[in-house]
């Protein structure tokens, strides 16, 4: 029987305050409910905000090392359930099973990670200007660190974000994507297994509109951080501004791969494939893009059709798939939409375009691995995010051109150069406007200890991974002790006394 899922507030799992729920179902086959969950309101938003800022109040006091012994615990316990939770991440979000793992793993590394900078949450002592003075910073937490996260990584995203928010020593009011409920539950339980205080995590489901806003809104949440598109990113960035709240924004992407005259064709074809089509291409770092130096463009060409209609759709469940479904349906749609919109701006189909039928596809939200040829850079599917299987290829006659063509959209997320020219490389590295490049290797990859994030409107600035994301969970305090015993004015002009 499909499970009922409830919100998790104050201490308690409850249903919402309204009482109605909505689905959850498998988007390999539709016909498969996973679940039912609550589909919660303002009020639900701000009980949890209360219990949040309640809990607050003893977990800040918890030292930073006993809080990283916990995350160590959660890491230990996600372990202990790996294939547990990836089977049902690839039930929910459809994804093969391979890729789910790799999901958990990287919140298990990132839990491990966490637990370390308990030990690493480091100040600054430095000099006075003055005698018999100690001058000092340090970091605090902040208080209510309000989580909203996407679909496509559910386990790996609001751990990048949740764990390193509560080591910090904030409270977690959390909102995942509604197409994802189940495996967010499965996270706040193993918090709370490891040891997480009632109040410190709370989870309230329910739809953007409803829930998101209402976190981002709330006057006693006091850092936002999410991940989804630009176009909601801005509208969140702006909610926010009216009481000045901490936001960190991870937002859209539109990578390229450049494939130059002197690369290891092979190797290329193999990052392509895995850049492109790895989560059917719903990865914000997704290669939607192939740029080829006209050199080596039709041998190419031939090499990616002929491997591309060799993948096969299906259940991510079973060993024999290598791409899965598309979200839901409204994300399949989108996907047809922009092939439309591809032919009618004069890109051809070499490969896929179509919704495929047969094998038992007609259950789910499939789409065609798809290869457009003969685009060119103002073309929208060269421009805008598609988050489907499509991949648009461009040509270049010199790596010059191609970071042009790379570097000519409203995002900066990540890129990716094969060449065997280490200068062709470090230009690359240096000319190219992302917050990601990748040398021989595909525009997916991350690892949990390095930062994350782009420029442009990719972002807000802030980066998400490594050392760096504690500093946007943490505020600096700074603090002088004055151990003189009389009064000693800094600030002015002590040099002419």
């Amino acid at each position: 029987m499909p499970k009922k899922f409830q919100n998790f507030i104050a201490g308690k799992w409850v249903d919402a305050r309204s009482g109605k729920t909505f689905e959850n179902r498998n988007p390999a086959n539709w016909d498969e409910l996973v679940g039912t969950f609550p589909k919660s309101g303002k009020e639900d938003v701000d009980e949890a905000v209360r219990a949040a800022r309640a809990a607050h109040e003893t977990w800040r006091l918890v030292p930073a090392p006993k809080r990283g012994d916990i995350m160590r615990k959660v890491g230990d316990v996600m372990v202990a359930r790996k294939e547990e939770l990836a089977r049902q991440m690839t039930r929910e979000m459809g994804k093969v099973l391979t890729e789910t793992r790799g999901d958990v793993q990287e919140g298990i590394d990132t839990a491990y990670y966490a637990a370390g900078e308990g030990r690493r949450l480091f100040g600054k002592t430095v000099p006075s200007e003055l005698p018999d003075k100690l001058n000092m910073a340090m970091r605090v937490p902040i208080g209510v660190a309000g989580i909203v996260t996407p679909w496509n990584f559910p386990m790996a995203i609001p751990t990048w974000k949740i764990f390193p928010a509560l080591l910090c020593g904030n409270t977690i009011v959390f909102k995942p994507a509604s197409d994802t409920p189940a495996t967010a539950t499965s996270l706040v339980e193993i918090l709370l297994e490891a040891g997480i205080p009632a109040g410190a995590i709370n989870i309230v489901h329910g739809g953007g509109a409803e829930v998101g806003n209402a976190i981002v809104g709330h006057p006693d949440v006091d850092l936002v951080s999410f991940t989804g598109s630009t176009e909601v990113g801005k509208k969140i960035s702006a909610m926010a501004a009216s009481t000045l709240k901490r936001v960190s924004l991870e937002l859209g992407g539109k990578n390229a791969q450049i494939v130059m005259d002197d690369a290891d064709l092979g190797l290329a074809l193999e990052g392509l494939l895995w850049g492109a089509f790895g989560t059917t291409g719903q990865r914000c770092t997704a290669t939607s893009r192939l740029i080829l130096h006209e050199k080596i463009h039709d041998k190419f060409i031939g090499m990616l059709v002929d491997r591309v209609k060799k993948l096969r759709l299906g259940d991510g469940l079973l060993p024999t798939t290598d791409v899965g479904p598309c979200i839901n349906q409204g994300q399949q749609e989108t996907v047809k939409n922009y092939v439309e919109i591809g032919v009618q701006e004069g890109a051809r189909i070499v490969t896929g375009g179509d919704i495929p039928r047969g094998s038992g596809l007609e259950k789910g939200w499939f789409f065609s691995p798809t290869v457009f040829e003969n685009v060119k850079p103002e073309h929208r599917i060269a421009k805008e995010e598609i988050f489907g299987p499509v991949l648009s290829v461009l040509k270049t006659k010199s790596l010059d051109e191609a970071i042009h063509i790379l570097n000519d959209t409203i995002y900066g997320l990540s890129s990716s150069i094969y060449t065997a020219d280490v200068n062709r490389a470090f230009r690359a590295v240096r000319d190219v406007k992302a917050g990601i490049i990748y040398i021989n290797a595909p525009t997916i990859g991350a690892e949990a200890h390095m930062p994350f994030g782009g420029v442009k409107q990719t972002g807000n600035g802030h980066r998400e991974g490594g050392w760096t994301v504690y500093d946007f969970f943490s505020e600096w305090k700074t603090v002088y002790v004055d151990y003189s015993g009389g009064l000693q004015r800094a600030q002015i002009d002590n040099y002419n006394e």
